[in-house]
């Protein structure tokens, strides 16, 4: 068998892009080319790891990432498989990092808290929690360019991923943990609004208090129909902008940020 165009990549150690990220890149050129035919199946994460010189820690994120997105599909048993692109349209997608590395911009997040707490009762009732669930409740800055772009507090019931530590946060892209748990997104709920910013969100998004900003919320639910996020953003109104596309049998969504 021919040695597979993914494994012919070059990552650059020094690059303010993470690992996985430029591996993320590598293959979905493959992929979005024709290198990488739909069906066909990747390398695995042992010959990516040598190929690369990267641990299996960093080819999961990545793979988990683009199964996020819808590139790939991974078959218990068998390997990760080149997804149909017309399934990928119908999916539910979204991915920070990858998001913003297609806008070929450098994406980074700072976490800011990191907290195991019992839901409250807005929480519960959002999320249709019962009993005395603990949530993992955690605030995060994301960053385009190493400029803070939006402040993100979510919320995940504790029992998806029992395990999850501040230190694997810092680290790992917590969708792409969840992907290996089987936790993926089937719907999603988001809304819009223009706020203006108060005293501790303008803080962390280094400007001026009462600027204007994009407030938003999401609410994820599973395969199996359970309610698995809740995440509020606020956004800079003077760096990003929100675009929508219609047209017969679709609708597109994009968030554009300027410098």
């Amino acid at each position: 068998m021919a040695e597979s165009p993914i494994l012919n990549g070059k990552l650059l150690v020094d690059s303010e892009m993470p690992l996985y990220t430029q591996l993320i890149g590598i293959i979905k050129r493959s992929i979005t080319t024709g290198e990488a035919g739909v069906g066909q199946l990747l390398p695995s994460e042992a010959e990516l790891c040598a190929a690369y010189g990267i641990s299996r820690n960093t080819v999961r994120q990545a793979i988990g990432a683009l199964e996020e997105d819808g590139f790939v599909v991974r078959k218990r048993g068998k390997g990760t498989f080149v997804a149909d692109p017309t399934a990928r349209r119908k999916s539910v997608q979204y991915s920070f990092t990858t998001e913003i590395s297609q806008l070929g911009k450098a994406p980074s997040s700072t976490l800011v808290n990191f907290d195991v707490i019992p839901a409250s009762p807005r929480i519960r009732e959002i999320m249709d929690l019962t009993g005395d669930e603990k949530v993992y409740c955690f605030t995060r800055v994301r960053n385009v360019d190493g400029r803070p772009l939006i402040v993100e507090t979510s919320y995940y019931p504790q029992y998806i991923y029992p395990n999850l530590t501040r230190e694997m946060l810092q680290t790992h892209s917590f969708y792409s943990l969840l992907y290996h748990v089987g936790v993926v997104p089937f719907s999603a709920e988001d809304s819009y609004e223009a706020v203006l910013l108060g005293d501790r969100e303008a803080a962390l998004l280094d400007c001026r208090s009462g600027a204007p900003a994009f407030s938003h919320t999401r609410r994820t639910t599973g395969e199996n129909g359970r309610i698995y996020e809740y995440t509020t953003s606020y956004m800079r109104a003077d760096r990003m902008k929100l675009n929508v596309r219609f047209q017969k049998g679709s609708t597109e969504f994009a968030r554009l940020v300027d410098q």
